[in-house]
């Protein structure tokens, strides 16, 4: 598929898809069996939205046909899904500006610059736009996206590396064990002795601290960056007798959750429900035509913000807009098992 930090999508695409998190990797999938083409937009640097980002290694247990699945594993089986429908995608960007056009398709502007032109639009965002919550390090800029890292894209990155992990949640402990196997060294810092992660990870930590692989630095914070040019070369840590102790390492990956925030979403004229857009619950349209809202973002009566539910919506919101991209063509429903997969 092709992956793009940023571009311009010269020719029209059927559906722009906002949020390139679970319900709208599936959306690819349902636009492609109605014969769509899409552009999937998204302001982190890679898919998957929260599963990747919060929590690749937890299990989930309410997709229907997996009685667990991690958050990396569905993101996977999800990009297989979509891959035949060859959708674009533009990462690291968040959308800051739509606008209509002339013949009532969308012009999509974004933060990096591209500019993309839609027939509809469906805005899968999950809670909104991310952002990463910085720890309050001085000179930190300077090491961001070079050794400083709030996300992971690749693991091949981190390979036999040595690599300080802060946090005390999932993430933090998800990526301490998936890294574990191939990084050099890893420091995982908390603020206390005690992780909010699930106990079932940190057992499955527990045999890499033996074997020196993995570090616990409790209760330590992050306290100051040493390296030159963007490149790490240590990371102090402070206990709370005010004790400093400097960690070797190449890389630091701080994860201490990620805010979202509607951001430029509450500029379009969409009708808002606190800090979710409200839909017809039938179509999933929402007050502006031609724009459609699934998943977490999507505020309906009886609302479940369930990743299944985000599924559900995605194909209905994507029937619902079959007759604006194909105004003189009639939907003909089919099921997927008589239809089959095109161009596969």
């Amino acid at each position: 598929m092709n992956l793009k930090s940023s571009s311009n999508i010269n020719s029209i695409k059927d559906v722009a898809i906002i949020g390139a998190g679970p319900s709208g990797l599936f959306t690819v999938f349902e636009a492609g069996m109605l014969g769509m083409s899409s552009v999937v937009i998204d302001s982190l640097p890679h898919i998957g939205g929260q599963c990747s980002a919060l929590y690749p290694e937890k299990p989930i247990y309410d997709i229907p046909g997996f009685p667990e699945v991690s958050g990396a594993d569905l993101i996977n089986q999800l990009m297989r899904q979509a891959a035949p429908f060859k959708p674009e995608f533009i990462l690291g960007s968040g959308v800051k500006n739509i606008c209509k056009n002339p013949d009532r398709s969308f012009m999509i502007q974004t933060s990096s610059g591209a500019t993309i032109h839609a027939k509809v639009i469906v805005i899968a965002a999950g809670c909104g736009e991310f952002g990463p919550n910085r720890p309050p390090l001085e000179g930190i800029e300077e090491f961001e996206n070079i050794s400083v890292f709030y996300s992971v894209a690749s693991k091949a990155q981190f390979s036999e590396a040595s690599v300080v992990i802060a946090g005390g949640g999932d993430s933090a402990l998800d990526w301490t064990l998936s890294l574990a196997t191939i990084a050099k060294k890893i420091y995982l810092v908390h603020r206390r002795s005690h992780f909010r992660g699930m106990d079932g990870t940190i057992e499955k930590i527990k045999p890499y601290q033996e074997s020196g692989k993995v570090e616990l630095v409790t209760p330590y914070q992050l306290h100051a960056l040493k390296g030159e040019g963007g490149k790490l070369k240590s990371v102090e840590v402070i206990d709370f007798e005010q004790n400093i102790r400097s960690l070797p390492a190449e890389y630091l990956l701080p994860f201490f959750g990620l805010k979202a925030n509607l951001g430029p979403i509450k500029d379009w004229g969409l009708e808002l429900d606190g800090g979710c857009i409200s839909v017809n619950y039938s179509t999933m349209e929402t007050n502006v035509p031609g724009i459609f809202a699934i998943g977490d973002i999507a505020s309906y009566g009886g609302k479940l913000k369930l990743i299944l539910m985000g599924f559900a919506e995605a194909a209905r919101a994507i029937h619902s807009a079959y007759n604006i991209v194909f105004p003189d063509k009639a939907l003909h429903f089919q099921y997927s098992t008589t239809q089959g997969v095109p161009n596969v």
